[in-house]
């Protein structure tokens, strides 16, 4: 079995992947666009531009997700309760992908030592979705 999560980006999915590459390292490793699909879409599914993200993966270290533009509503993307805990080998590393990522975000817990890392902090970046990063308290040794 294996969980992994699929963001819909509400037509905004591109900006994000290309956004993730450059803060994080990100590879898309598929990417179909709706034009590339081999059926027609289901009734009563989004009619998006062609242009648009049907389904996209991910790879950002060793953990995958999984990514569309969804139904391209262009009402924006809500991300609500959860996050996505992005661990790092060190504190310039946590440092570097914290900042990266607040650019056009939001800080909602700034980089700090906490009793379980010696440097944890949370963003929500530009398009509206949590990351928490941390470094393992066993890198501070």
């Amino acid at each position: 079995m294996q969980l992994q999560p699929y963001l819909n980006f509400n037509g905004r999915c591109e900006d994000a992947l290309e956004f993730y590459k450059k803060a994080l390292g990100a590879e898309v490793t598929m990417l179909m666009r709706f034009k590339e699909s081999p059926e027609p879409p289901p009734p009563g599914a989004p009619t998006a531009n062609g242009e648009k993200i049907l389904h996209a993966n991910v790879r950002i270290g060793s953990a995958e997700f999984m990514a569309s533009d969804g139904h391209c509503t262009g009402k924006g993307t809500s991300f609500q309760g959860f996050a996505l805990s992005l661990t790092l080998p060190n504190e310039s590393k946590a440092k570097q992908a914290f900042n990266a990522l607040i650019e056009q975000g939001k800080i909602e817990m700034p980089l700090a030592k906490t009793f379980w890392s010696p440097c944890f902090g949370m963003v929500t970046d530009r398009f509206g979705v949590m990351w928490m990063t941390t470094v393992p308290a066993a890198a501070q040794a």
